[in-house]
C-alpha cells in the first residue's frame, strides 16, 4: 500500500482529490517505533499530529505511583495528538508503541499551512476534534456515573464496533489490548476485569479465549451499556 493510499485511510482526508493527496503527502514524516519505545510523554511540547500507519498505539497517564490509566488504543488509520493542533500546548498524555509500529507524523507548522490553501480539510478536522470531545467525554462519564461490570461492558462495545467481524457465532473480536491494558482503560485492575469477563462468560454474554472474545449475546451487552 503506498502512502498516499495509507493516508487516503485518514478520516480527515478521505474525501480529498488525488493531487490534494499528493499535496498532503509532502508533508508528513514517516518514523518506525518498536514496541514498547515513547513516541511522546505527557507535558512535552506539542508539536505534531500523529496517524498510525502500521502497528498500535496507546495513549495514557501515568499517576504518582507509576500507574497507567489507558485513554485510547489507536490502530491502522487511526490520528492522534490532534488537541495540540493549531496551538503551543503541551502534549495532554504519553503515546506508546504497543507493538512494533510505524507511524506518520505531520508538523503543526506544515499543516496550518495547508489548511490556509484547503479549508475542506481544516473541516473535516475540526468534525474529528468533536467526535474526539465526544468520546473524552463519554469516558469521563462511565468512569465517574458506571460500576465496573458496566465500565467493562462499555469496553468490549467500543473494541466490537472498532475491531469486531459478525460471524454465525457472533461479532468475533480479536483482542488488540492485553488484559491489564483493559483494566487500565475500565480503571480497575487485573483481576477484577478478569471477574467481569468471565460473569459475562457464565452469563453466556461473550465466549473467550486466550486472544479473542466473542459477543454472544450483543443485546444483553447493550443493556449495560445503555443502563
Amino acid at each position: 500500500m503506498s502512502d498516499i493510499d495509507i493516508i487516503k485511510k485518514i478520516p480527515i482526508f478521505a474525501d480529498l482529490e488525488p493531487q490534494e493527496l499528493e499535496k498532503v503527502s509532502k508533508i508528513y514524516i514517516s518514523r518506525q517505533y518498536k514496541k514498547g519505545q515513547i513516541i511522546f510523554f505527557e507535558g512535552e511540547p506539542g508539536e505534531a499530529v500523529y496517524f498510525v500507519k502500521e502497528g498500535k498505539i496507546k495513549i495514557y497517564k501515568a499517576d504518582d505511583e507509576g500507574r497507567e490509566y489507558i485513554l485510547h488504543i489507536f490502530g491502522p488509520g487511526n490520528i492522534f495528538a490532534e488537541t495540540v493542533l493549531f496551538g503551543s500546548d503541551p502534549y495532554p498524555a504519553n503515546a506508546e508503541a504497543v507493538e512494533d509500529s510505524v507511524i506518520g507524523l505531520i508538523k503543526n507548522r506544515d499543516l496550518e499551512e495547508l489548511l490556509k490553501k484547503n479549508t475542506d480539510i481544516a473541516f473535516k478536522i475540526i468534525k474529528v476534534l468533536s467526535k474526539r470531545l465526544r468520546e473524552s467525554q463519554e469516558n469521563i462519564k462511565n468512569l465517574v456515573f458506571r460500576d465496573t461490570y458496566d465500565r467493562t461492558a462499555c469496553a468490549l462495545h467500543k473494541m466490537a464496533l472498532e475491531h469486531g467481524i459478525k460471524t454465525s457465532h457472533g461479532i468475533e473480536v480479536e483482542m488488540p489490548i492485553t488484559r491489564s491494558e483493559l483494566a487500565s482503560i475500565v480503571g480497575t485492575s487485573r483481576e477484577t476485569v478478569t471477574r467481569m469477563l468471565s460473569e459475562m462468560k457464565r452469563k453466556g454474554i461473550i465466549d473467550m479465549d486466550r486472544q479473542k472474545i466473542i459477543i454472544k449475546n450483543e443485546r444483553a451487552l447493550m443493556v449495560c451499556v445503555q443502563g
